[in-house]
């Protein structure tokens, strides 16, 4: 992975793009260094920014992160300190697109998706089950992944693993290898197709080199050795095994059996070099730790892989050519290195075969493939300009405050008349109000009809039918409820009006969730980004989020159930005449709240629609009434 991200980085940042890399590091004068320049930035954003211009990408280090360790009896969680300067390098980087990668809980990734402002590209790689997120936290999970604005897979056993848990849309993008090295197989492969297959043999195919790279789960290390064992020593072959670690033989070869195969590590020599010399590339995996990378590194050096019967490898193999064995059988394992070994021309083909693959395989194509998926959400984006002639004209109207989102006691769940409503906003100095009882508009008309010395918009919270909540401003006709989210927002447009997300994140109210709001993004025009009836803040943080990034107003509102909520937040914008003005007035406002105590307008709400008898209500309200009319 980490090599993926050096590569496409590298690519992005020749292309012209200002690429900033941040993970993870052992170097303490990188992450001092890192550290230092975020905090720099606080003054300074675009700081950050300071020599990705010049076709180079920035290496951020935010410190060290220890592998995760099931064993161990401890809670698991990323370092403070980790996590504190991923947020602050968030809160600060103008950054148009996150790109982060395998964004599971608990890493430096699900830090970044969690505090990231701009659109969120994820990118996941392993096809082996995450046990912790599918089986213990996946409801916790989906609601995190809900974050991410596209997704990619890097095969199709991913996206097949992905989605079995957490359904959604999973682009296919293949990953890259490096180009392969000269020499070895590569160049015995080109003097057969320069001289014909004959004179290819002749030219250096008397000594097949087997190689395995042992950076799957150790058991596979031992299928290739058993497999060795019963290869035919009548005929040549030279076999090697590398690791990171490096390898001792074991005690358990025979004799003639050491002098064929050898075990080396990165003292000795690299990967690249040992396939790049490779005639076959073994990878054993019984599907605990596949490696699917390793097998394109092997294809693209071009060796002809022979790999475990497993989704991911199968899939591979299927996109070019190579053999295949049942994970652990070790006598067809066996069998199929005894037929490479003696069979020159099968080698020669399936290498020819893979070459449509290998041809594929370079970094630039899946740079290709991503700025497409890049492209297509940042086009997703709204223009922020709207129309910049009338947003001049309503500029220099005078400033009034507004509150866009209220109740009366048309909506089931409040007991505030609309004569109380309108004398407490007057009282409290708002300009205009949004009047958006539930599944009903016969109170917003019953406030505009009375209105006096207050601007009154006509709107209704409707609830759809299984995806949440969404309020229609400046609309003239009652909007059925259970309709799906796109018919109750088309009614919405039919009416000529404006689209307004309530509480978009609370998951304490009925929400559309990410990516029913994605899948409608191009009709929202408002997105209500501070509602003070919600009892955990970040909601309302997620919803600034999700409007700054695709560049959608943020509107805000009381929620006002009890004529003692109301106003407690509104919006300071330029009056305005229409949904028109109002849009391009919605641009210019500022977020003024005035803190309420949510336990007391809870409360008041109780007293006032449940703990009160209906005839006492009546009562109450008919008082309440006469009250609101006199000082009016």
């Amino acid at each position: 992975m980490n090599r993926a991200v050096a590569r496409v980085a590298d690519e992005l940042a020749a292309r012209g793009h200002r690429v900033l890399i941040v993970a993870p590091s052992q170097s303490g004068a990188l992450v001092r260094d890192s550290r230092r320049a975020i905090r720099a930035a606080r003054e300074n954003p675009a700081a950050l920014l300071d020599g990705t211009g010049d076709g180079m990408p920035r290496l951020l280090g935010v410190g060290e992160v220890l592998p995760f360790q099931p064993s161990r009896k401890r809670a698991v969680s990323l370092p403070i300190d980790v996590a504190r300067t991923i947020e602050q390098f968030f809160s600060i980087a103008p950054l148009d697109l996150a790109h982060i990668h395998e964004p599971f809980a608990p890493s430096a990734a699900s830090a970044a998706l969690r505090h990231s402002r701009a659109l969120n590209v994820g990118s996941f790689h392993s096809t082996t089950e995450r046990v912790l997120s599918t089986q213990v936290a996946r409801r916790v999970v989906e609601l995190f992944l809900g974050r991410l604005d596209a997704r990619v897979a890097s095969y199709e056993a991913t996206r097949e693993q992905l989605h079995r848990w957490f359904p959604a849309d999973y682009s296919v993008i293949l990953p890259g290898a490096d180009p392969p090295r000269e020499g070895g197989a590569n160049a015995r492969a080109a003097a057969a197709r320069a001289g014909g297959l004959d004179a290819g043999l002749a030219a250096g195919y008397e000594v097949p080199e087997l190689v395995l790279i042992s950076d799957e789960e150790r058991p596979a290390v031992r299928t290739f050795l058993r497999a060795l064992r019963r290869l035919p020593l009548d005929v040549p072959w030279h076999a090697t095994i590398w690791s990171p670690s490096g390898i001792q033989p074991p005690g358990a070869l025979r004799g003639e059996l050491r002098e064929r195969v050898a075990f080396v590590g990165p003292d000795e020599a690299d990967e690249a070099t040992l396939l790049a010399r490779a005639d076959v590339a073994v990878r054993a995996s019984s599907g605990a730790v596949p490696i699917p990378s390793g097998v394109l590194d092997a294809v693209a050096a071009g060796a002809v892989p022979v790999v475990s019967r497993l989704p991911v490898y199968e899939e591979l193999i299927e996109r070019g050519d190579g053999l295949l064995f049942e994970p652990g059988d070790i006598q067809t394992l066996a069998a199929q290195l005894d037929r490479l070994v003696r069979d020159p021309g099968l080698r020669f083909r399936l290498r020819e075969g893979a070459r449509p693959l290998r041809e594929q395989l370079t970094w630039s194509r899946v740079v290709d493939e991503l700025e497409q998926v890049y492209g297509a959400l940042t086009k997703r984006r709204h223009d922020g300009r709207g129309d910049p002639a009338l947003r001049a004209q309503v500029a220099r109207r005078p400033l009034i405050d507004v509150d866009l989102h209220m109740h009366t006691d048309h909506s089931g769940d409040c007991a505030t008349p609309v004569e109380v409503l309108l004398a407490t906003a007057k009282a409290r100095g708002l300009g205009a109000i949004a009047v958006t009882d539930h599944n009903e508009i016969s109170g917003a008309l019953d406030a505009l009809a009375k209105a006096n010395g207050i601007k009154v918009i006509v709107g209704e919270e409707v609830k759809t039918k299984d995806q949440g909540e969404v309020i229609g401003l400046f609309i003239r006709e009652l909007i059925p409820r259970g309709l799906s989210l796109e018919q109750t927002i088309a009614e919405i447009k039919r009416q000529g009006g404006l689209v307004y997300v309530p509480h978009p994140f609370d998951r304490m109210h009925s929400v559309p969730d990410y990516e029913h709001l994605l899948a409608v993004l191009d009709d929202v025009d408002a997105i209500e980004v501070f509602n003070p009836r919600i009892a955990i803040h970040e909601f309302n943080e997620e919803a600034v989020r999700f409007a700054a990034k695709y560049r959608v107003p943020g509107g805000a509102g009381s929620d006002a159930h009890v004529a003692q909520g109301l106003g407690s937040v509104r919006i300071r914008m330029p009056d305005f005449d229409g949904p028109e003005e109002f849009m391009e007035s919605l641009r210019e406002a500022d977020v003024i709240r005035t803190p309420a105590s949510l336990l007391y307008v809870q409360a008041l709400k109780f007293l006032q629609t449940k703990a009160t008898p209906a005839p006492a209500r009546r009562g109450v309200r008919e008082r309440r009434v006469r009250r609101a009319v006199r000082k009016s």
